[in-house]
Parts: C-alpha cells; structure tokens; sequence
C-alpha cells in the first residue's frame, strides 16, 4: 500500500517530531510568563511555531538530498518503523517520492508562513527564524567537513524557545534567556543530536561523515551524551530560581520525574549497551522531553 501525498510531505518536515518541538517554545514561554499569553498571541504563536519546524526540518532534507540518497543506499531503512523521524517514511526526496521542486515549492510556502507570523508577533522573532534557517543551512553542508556542527543543531533548536519568550515579552531577561539557552541546548546535544548520529555512526563512516560519535567513538560519544543529560537535570532545577514568577515543589517534583525518565533512565541503558539501536530509543524517548516539562509548569500553577 502507497504513501498518501500529504503523508510525504508531512514525512519531509517530520511532522510528528515536529510537533513535539512545538512544547519547548511553548514551555519557554510560559515559564516566562507564568501564566498564559492573550488569546490572539497564543494562537498566532502556535501556527508561526508550526511553520517555523515544519520549513526547517524540511529545509534539512531539501538541503541534504544527496547525502541522504548516498547513505540511504544499498540499505533496508531497519529504523524505519522505530525512528520517530520515520513515522509516515524515511527521506521521501532522496527516495524519489518527491520532486526537488515539490520539496523546494513546500519548504518556502511554510517559510513565508513563518516570516509573516513571526513579523507579526514581533520583529525580533522574524530575525531569529532567518538566521535559524541560515545556520540549518549551514548544518547540513559540513556533514563532512567538522563534526562542530552538532554545536549549531544546538543553536537551531533552541532559536524557537527563544523567539517564543520574546514573542510574549519584548524585554525578558537576559539570566532567564541565557538559562533557558543553555537548559535546551544541552538537551538537544545530549537527549537528540548525538544519539541520532550515534545511531547512525556505521552510515556516517562509510560515506565520510563528520559527526560527534564518528570523531570520539562509542565510549567518548557516551560520556558527550551523559554529563550532558546530567546538566539538563540541573538546568532545569535552576530555572526554580530564574522563572520570574517562581516555580513551585509540584515543578520541582515534575522536573526531577521528566528527566530521570525521559534522559536518565535510556541514558543509562545506552551507558551499558553501547547498542546503537538503543541510542534512538533515547532519541525518541528525549523528544518527549519539553512536552513533560510543560505539562509540569502547568500542573504546577494548580498545587
């Protein structure tokens, strides 16, 4: 049985990983705010942010075409059921489900889309989205040039809860932002960029890849993974005392629960397997993250 059109589209962007980044601008803006934003901003904040991931995950398979059809061949996509990246199929460009046209035409539609709403909500949020593109961009063409890219997918991600808080608040705090950037950064390197790459580390060898595993091995990739999720735990205790409004010990409780089960408790079984399937386990398990840490913040406001 075929992939609908719209399934390959929705596959290009990654859209059910996608949407579950939507929770970390989401959750940075209401532990900004403490509270939720206008109506009118919320809604407009959801649509641009939707915009916003589905252009650039697009963007990176647009860009990396290529390289994805180069590693792609002479495999049976054994993740393709498991990966949550792969929900719909993995890759339909270098597939050939999908004209370079037909990814390119998708990409900028959404694009506009997101430099429209980011405008509107504020101006800031529209250069932050533009140089997000730019250093996804960037991203995809040192694949093999330096494994330091894994240091702008850091950049990339969190360049949406940024944009979200100042889309609430024209003038946050710098402690909050730096805090709030270094909370999420972490977890991307450590819950999401090198867990994926590890998982991908044979592929990335044989056509020359640059990544964080393929430069420091099983073991040093490890330890990158671990003290990283380890300080995302600590980052998020720390926001305790940043969060303008306070956060409570029902946040408290919830953080300490969302990181030991969601970073730890995979972290560890990837420490002891070295298993490059139980990387991507952690991968999918870690994109839940924020999604817990809002749901959190929000029971919080209610204990």
């Amino acid at each position: 049985m075929g992939v609908s059109r719209l399934k390959l589209f929705l596959a290009l962007s990654r859209t059910p990983h996608g949407l579950l980044d939507l929770a970390a601008p989401a959750m940075s803006a209401l532990l900004w705010l403490g509270g939720f934003p206008p109506v009118e901003i919320l809604a407009l904040g959801l649509i641009t942010a939707f915009s916003g991931y589905t252009a650039v995950y697009a963007l990176n398979d647009v860009v990396d075409r290529r390289v994805d059809k180069e590693k792609m061949q002479g495999s049976r996509l054994p993740r393709a059921q498991k990966d949550l990246d792969s929900v719909f199929v993995r890759h339909p460009l270098a597939q050939g489900m999908l004209s370079s046209r037909e990814g390119l035409f998708w990409t900028l539609a959404w694009g506009a889309l997101a430099l429209v709403g980011t405008y509107l909500l504020n101006p800031i949020c529209t250069v932050i989205f533009f140089l997000a593109c730019l250093l996804e961009y960037s991203y995809c063409r040192l694949l093999k040039i330096s494994y330091f890219r894994g240091i702008i997918s850091g950049l990339v991600k969190t360049s949406g809860p940024l944009a979200a808080v100042f889309a609430v608040d024209p003038n946050p705090d710098p402690g909050f932002l730096a805090t709030l950037f270094a909370w999420l950064f972490l977890w991307e390197i450590g819950g999401q960029n090198v867990p994926n790459d590890f998982s991908d580390m044979e592929e990335d060898r044989k056509i020359g890849a640059k990544t964080i595993p393929v430069k420091f091995g099983a073991q040093g990739s490890i330890l990158i993974i671990f003290t990283s999720l380890f300080l995302v735990l600590g980052m998020s205790l720390v926001m305790i005392w940043v969060a303008p409004k306070g956060l409570n010990l029902a946040y408290l409780f919830g953080a300490l629960l969302s990181g030991v089960y969601f970073l730890l408790i995979p972290g560890c079984r990837l420490f002891q397997s070295k298993n490059p399937q139980d990387a991507f386990v952690l991968f999918n398990r870690a994109s839940y993250y924020p999604l817990a840490i809002l749901l959190m913040t929000v029971m919080s406001w209610f204990f």
